[in-house]
């Protein structure tokens, strides 16, 4: 498990300290305030790699550098392993080689990490596929150091250089799932179960038939069977299924790779699954991302028959979101974190739990920080009537000084039913009448 992260001199801000939960931790924050830029560290953290380095396909995931070149960055963190030991591990960056240095170790957690990039790419990293041995008193990447896919790779398959050859090391979802769907195995089950999990429940994604796209395509679609349009193929879905078929595949491949490895070299399979992502809600309807977060709490019951920890560390924008987990939400297991501006200065709180109700209280929360959940036009509008009505009109603009234009101007741009008008009107009728 990832308990702790300390950044000085690194990324947009000075100094930056973050101890996460063992179960959930969600990250908000405007853009460009360092929300991917965590979850690349996290990932370095766990497993000594930046993921561009290893696929440069990717088009995230780029080596992290100093703020201020001149200065010392030091990059910190803490992982604990499932026996409950923990060490502290810390890398400075070297100027001169370009490159993060320090003690070489192999990764202390023997926990698989899955980490969905934003642009639809993929990271694995696996102990028992991507391990380390020790020689004498140096630690050796004996294996390959991570399976980064494209957003390419992750359907049609990722091929990579070993021992100057190139080989592939995943088939993509097109030929494994077919595969599955034709052998009725364990992974096509799972694979059925996982996609059904992820998916809405008036919605469900549930498998149908495989098809060919062409007489020119000798290559089985697996489809997504639809009650108006029959069984589609899963490269004609949407992007959101798209998303979650992705998803669910990768959480599939690999477990099942790592049991089948775990196996192979005689280690115990992992007791700890973390799952980094960025922008969870990406192309999700507003009923997919009031599911996904409590389905992937459950998720890996499908995968594995028994229970297996699970560590989350996910940015998102959504207030859906957040407002899905209220019910799940736990202070001891969980936690909510924001990145904002103070000073000029870019700084990241852990924000107290606190249950917000709906998506528009969330909205106007510390960890999404609208002043109004309306359209700006419709919260200038606002800001005007309620200096108008506390007797400061003549610090609006000039367009806003008078009633007559205000009222106009809320007629416009704010709807009837909106729950201002009460006062508003209340306002116009007690000066019109002169009490």
């Amino acid at each position: 498990m990832l308990k702790h992260l300390k950044l000085t001199n690194v990324g947009p801000a000075s100094a930056m300290t973050m101890d996460l939960q063992s179960r959930m931790n969600l990250i908000t924050g405007d853009n460009g305030l360092g929300k991917s830029f965590l979850l690349d560290i996290a990932w370095w953290a766990l497993t000594r790699n930046w993921p561009r380095d290893l696929n440069h396909r990717l088009t995230s995931g780029y080596p992290a550098r100093p703020k201020n070149v001149a200065n010392p960055a030091i990059l910190q963190f803490k992982l604990s392993t499932n026996a409950g030991s923990s060490k502290v591990f810390e890398s400075t960056y070297s100027a001169k080689d370009e490159s993060w240095t320090g003690q070489i170790e192999k990764p202390l957690s023997s926990n698989l990490v899955i980490y969905a990039h934003a642009d639809g790419g993929f990271s694995v990293w696996d102990p028992a596929r991507n391990y380390w041995k020790t020689r004498g008193n140096i630690n050796i990447q004996d294996r390959l150091p991570g399976y980064v896919f494209s957003p390419r790779d992750v359907w049609n398959g990722l091929t990579v250089p070993i021992e100057g050859r190139p080989a592939m090391v995943c088939k993509g979802i097109i030929d494994d799932w077919s595969t599955w769907i034709r052998e009725n195995g364990d992974n096509a089950h799972r694979m059925a179960e996982v996609v059904g999990a992820l998916s809405v429940d008036d919605q469900p994604c549930v498998t149908g038939t495989l098809l060919r796209l062409s007489v020119n395509d000798v290559r089985d679609i697996p489809t997504i069977l639809t009650e108006y349009a029959g069984p589609i193929p899963i490269v004609h879905t949407s992007s959101a299924i798209r998303r979650i078929i992705a998803l669910a595949y990768m959480l599939v491949w690999a477990w099942s790779e790592h049991v089948r490895a775990a196996a192979h070299i005689n280690v115990n399979v992992a007791g700890q699954v973390i799952l980094l992502f960025d922008e969870i809600e990406a192309h999700l309807h507003p009923r997919w991302q009031r599911t996904i977060v409590p389905a992937l709490l459950k998720v890996m019951d499908h995968l594995t028959r028994e229970k297996i920890n699970v560590q989350i560390v996910a940015a998102t924008h959504s207030p859906l979101v957040l407002a899905s987990i209220e019910p799940h939400f736990d202070e001891d297991r969980d936690r909510l974190f924001h990145l904002d501006i103070h000073e000029n200065q870019v700084q990241l709180d852990s924000i107290s739990w606190a249950i917000q109700g709906d998506a528009i209280n969330w909205l106007v929360s510390d960890a999404f920080g609208l002043r109004q959940a309306r359209s700006i036009e419709a919260e200038r509008a606002i800001d005007a009537a309620q200096a108008y009505m506390r007797g400061e009109a003549k610090q609006n603009p000039k367009e806003f000084r008078d009633k007559d234009r205000i009222h106009a101007e809320l007629c416009r741009v704010v709807p009837g039913n909106d729950p201002f008008w009460p006062r508003w009107i209340v306002e116009v009728q007690h000066n019109e009448s002169g009490l």
